[in-house]
């Protein structure tokens, strides 16, 4: 999955636009990488666990000239360990939980709760008629 597949998913999910959709997902990307390049750590509880973690220097080989030694200097790299829950479920020792909800925040939330209890109401009633027409066959 690419950005703009993850926009499109979330996106879908939250009942946002793509647009207010992607500029959450930079706004995220962009604080967890200000918050590494600062040595912080960024924890998502089940999610994992966002770090700088200090490479030391070491030797290595020039692949185009394999006799070469080359010196590797010293970094700083993002890591990342998953949390428990995200291991579970990536192993299939636990299910993905359903998404939340879209909410629609241009609605009153009285006239969106009232919807869909009408909705639930019509259902019932309509299994119950087609279940006494099959009796009467």
């Amino acid at each position: 999955m690419n950005r703009a597949e993850l926009i499109n998913a979330v996106a879908e999910i939250t009942g946002q636009t793509k647009q207010q959709t992607g500029n959450a997902v930079n706004a995220i990307l962009h604080t967890i990488t200000g918050a590494l390049s600062k040595g912080d750590r960024v924890m998502l509880v089940g999610f994992g666990t966002f770090e700088r973690r200090n490479r030391k220097a070491r030797s290595g080989v020039n692949p185009q000239n394999p006799r070469q030694k080359l010196t590797i200097a010293a970094a700083k790299v993002p890591a990342f360990r998953a949390g428990q829950e995200l291991k579970d479920i990536v192993d299939g020792r636990s299910k993905l939980p359903a998404p939340p909800k879209a909410e629609s925040h241009s609605k009153p939330a009285k006239k969106a709760a009232a919807k869909p209890a009408k909705k639930a109401a019509a259902k019932p009633a309509k299994k119950a008629v087609k279940k006494t027409a099959k009796k009467r066959k």
